[in-house]
């Protein structure tokens, strides 16, 4: 048809643009009128819009599209069916936490995605785990599902942090020979659960968090794949300490990581000047004067 309707509308299976395409499909061809039923939060003119909808609006081409769009209802509806079910499912399992005496925390993430599911996934998770996984940087609740469903309900098949780490593939693999270590690369597993790790890992790149800021210096010292590896074991950690205990997760900032790294190398560089045998103050650069 020739319309540019993307080019002026970000998602065109949002509100603006799935009632243009709709009007389009029931007759309206008045593209002043078409344009006039965007909402405010689109950045574009009505004047923008309406020269996108300049076509050729011909008869097959509009069967095509009346086609697509009942295609695209229809996955939704089965999509929506799916969700149903799956909270008919995740009903079924026994309760960890009373929602009533003890609420659900805030969420973290803000704006709730239009892709995210229908049923309420979060609760869900939050009641039969007794943790709200959520409140951890970079994972959201898909996420969390992924690997609850992978690693099930109770962490009593992992005794320690590192038999659940090494489940994951998520710790180095040391190839020892001869005394000498040849290789510290991790496995490689199949594990869907890992994977939505490395993935939560990655989502951290731009964040300005405690793990955001772990992710980047990883990053800067040894790359961006060591860094997501690195990243997901610190997360798989987390995870793993949160289940075990039952505590909420409390995150406390990239600049309060980032002071606590600045601490660890001062100590450790005062320790090895202290065994070559040098007395060291160290004092802010502010609180140096000029000779």
């Amino acid at each position: 048809m020739n319309v540019q309707l993307h080019k002026v509308i970000a998602d065109i299976t949002g509100v603006t643009g799935m009632r243009i395409i709709r009007a389009i499909i029931a007759g309206e061809r008045d593209r002043e009128k078409l344009a006039l039923m965007r909402t405010p939060g689109v950045k574009s003119t009505s004047e923008e819009i309406a020269k996108a909808l300049e076509g050729d609006y011909r008869e097959e081409h509009l069967f095509v599209l009346k086609q697509a769009v009942e295609l695209y209802d229809f996955y939704h509806g089965q999509i929506d069916v799916c969700d149903k079910e799956i909270e008919t499912c995740l009903s079924r399992f026994d309760s960890k936490v009373d929602l009533e005496s003890n609420p659900l925390p805030p969420s973290k993430k803000g704006k709730k995605s239009k892709n995210g599911p229908l049923v309420d996934l979060r609760g869900h998770l939050y009641r039969m785990t007794g943790v709200d996984f959520t409140q951890v940087d970079g994972l959201d609740v898909l996420t969390v599902q992924t690997i609850v469903s992978e690693t099930g309900l109770s962490p009593a098949a992992f005794p320690t942090m590192k038999h659940f780490t090494s489940w994951l593939a998520l710790c180095p693999d040391n190839r020892i020979t001869g005394g000498k270590v040849k290789s510290t690369r991790t496995k490689k597993a199949a594990n869907r659960a890992a994977m939505a790790f490395r993935i939560a890992a990655q989502s951290l790149a731009n964040s300005n968090t405690a793990l955001g800021g772990f992710y980047r210096r990883i990053r800067a010292r040894l790359g961006a794949p060591k860094a997501i590896v690195a990243t997901a074991h610190k997360l798989a950690r987390i995870f793993y300490t949160l289940w075990k205990t039952g505590k909420q997760y409390v995150d406390l900032g990239a600049r309060h990581y980032e002071e606590r790294y600045k601490d660890r190398v001062v100590r450790s560089m005062k320790k090895r000047l202290h065994d070559l045998g040098y007395a060291v103050t160290i004092e802010p650069m502010a609180a140096v004067t000029e000779v």
